[in-house]
């Protein structure tokens, strides 16, 4: 058997390294494609087979992000008693939804007016660990129950969303669905919910279960074999879940004009909120990926371990340099201050013109300059908060 578990598993490391590499890539389309902000690259009617894969491949990331987040949070449970791990837990998870409406917003926008607040991923892992921060003093048996059943019930509540009468509220929103309408709080300022939290809280929760297979009551060959399971299993429900449009989705799939197309209308299942097949087929093969890591020592892969042992500096720091580009070639453009400044807009964002930009190759190339540039600053922060661990501010970023 293992040895008690010491320092950071690699192989999670650069699985969470590898989505926000790719989660980049949305964010730049984001920015600088010319149909970013003008139609659904999810769209089978206007899309491309390039364009589709370029936003399909993106939905792994949050899915792997927060579950891993989960999973994190019980290695931590090995190494910390309970109280201090709660207490880390409920600060770190309100430090985030700070900076999630405060830094990240900002650099969504660069609007100092705020006129927006996003509440999207790093909203959704902070209220999550929050919550975790009381979840994780239940039995193992009683988070994973609870856990699977959130996963796999949340999509009942959509049959109770289509009765006639139904009005959705801030909470049913900011628990359930999620919306892009904005809920104005203060005039002038609104949340734009895009990540409900209760399913994203069940995948946390199922990602600190999984973390039990890193414990030293599992070898290595039993830990890879049971991940290559579940894997396979998540893999296998959401082909038989889908084929058959029994459950897990809002919308079935169709045959198309092309068995590309109708490929897919197949995986083109619903991120907002995240239903039951969308995080099957996102994270059955993520955590076969993850055996994957673990089973073969590929060297190359380890330049994704820096971008996964400081996934938040990364991800406040790409956002703010995407569009920081952008920005400056809204102005090499010839446009000026006066057609980017409006207070009382929400999207598009800051000096993005709706149909303006560049095509898909071009936005490949500047989301590879974008990681490029990214990963010496994210390498030399990394070495800092290894080097100096004995400072906890550091475990906030």
């Amino acid at each position: 058997m293992e040895s008690k578990l010491k320092g950071r598993i690699e192989s999670i490391d650069i699985l969470r390294g590898i989505a926000m590499v790719i989660m980049a890539l949305d964010h730049v389309r984001d920015y600088f494609h010319f149909s970013a902000n003008t139609s659904d690259p999810l769209d089978l009617d206007t899309t491309t087979p390039l364009l589709f894969f370029t936003r399909w491949i993106t939905h792994f990331c949050a899915p792997v992000f927060i579950f891993l987040s989960g999973t994190s949070i019980y290695l931590q449970s090995i190494r910390k008693s309970k109280s201090e791990l709660s207490l880390f837990l409920l600060k770190r998870g309100l430090w985030l939804i700070l900076v999630e409406m405060i830094v990240i917003t900002f650099g969504w926008s660069f609007n100092p007016n705020y006129p927006a607040f996003f509440m999207q991923v790093i909203w959704a892992i902070g209220i999550s660990m929050a919550l975790m921060a009381f979840i994780i003093y239940l039995p193992y048996w009683a988070i994973f129950t609870l856990g699977v059943l959130i996963v796999i019930g949340h999509n009942f509540l959509d049959y109770y969303e289509i009765q006639d009468g139904f009005k959705p509220n801030f909470i049913w929103d900011i628990s359930h669905h999620g919306v892009f309408k904005p809920y104005e709080f203060i005039k002038g300022h609104s949340f734009l919910i895009v990540y409900p939290f209760l399913p994203w809280t069940g995948v946390m929760m199922l990602g600190y279960c999984l973390g039990i297979l890193y414990s030293s009551n599992y070898s290595q060959e039993q830990r890879l074999r049971n991940l290559k399971i579940l894997g396979l299993t998540l893999i296998v429900l959401f082909i038989i879940l889908r084929y058959t449009n029994l459950y897990g989705n809002k919308t079935p799939w169709e045959v198309q004009k092309n068995i590309l197309y109708s490929l897919f209308s197949f995986i083109d299942v619903n991120k907002y909120p995240p239903s039951l097949l969308y995080i099957c087929m996102t994270l059955g093969p993520s955590i076969l990926v993850l055996a994957w890591l673990e089973s073969f020592k590929i060297t190359g892969f380890k330049y994704f371990k820096v971008f996964g042992s400081v996934a938040l500096f990364y991800y406040i720091l790409h956002i703010y340099l995407i569009h920081a580009l952008c920005m400056l070639i809204f102005f090499v453009r010839g446009h000026h201050m006066s057609e980017a400044v409006n207070p009382a807009a929400h999207f598009p964002f800051y000096f993005v013109i709706s149909g303006e930009g560049f095509s898909l190759p071009l936005v490949y190339f500047i989301w590879i300059l974008v990681v490029l540039i990214l990963y010496p600053i994210c390498k030399i922060y990394d070495k800092y908060k290894t080097k100096h661990k004995n400072k906890k501010w550091l475990s906030y970023l």
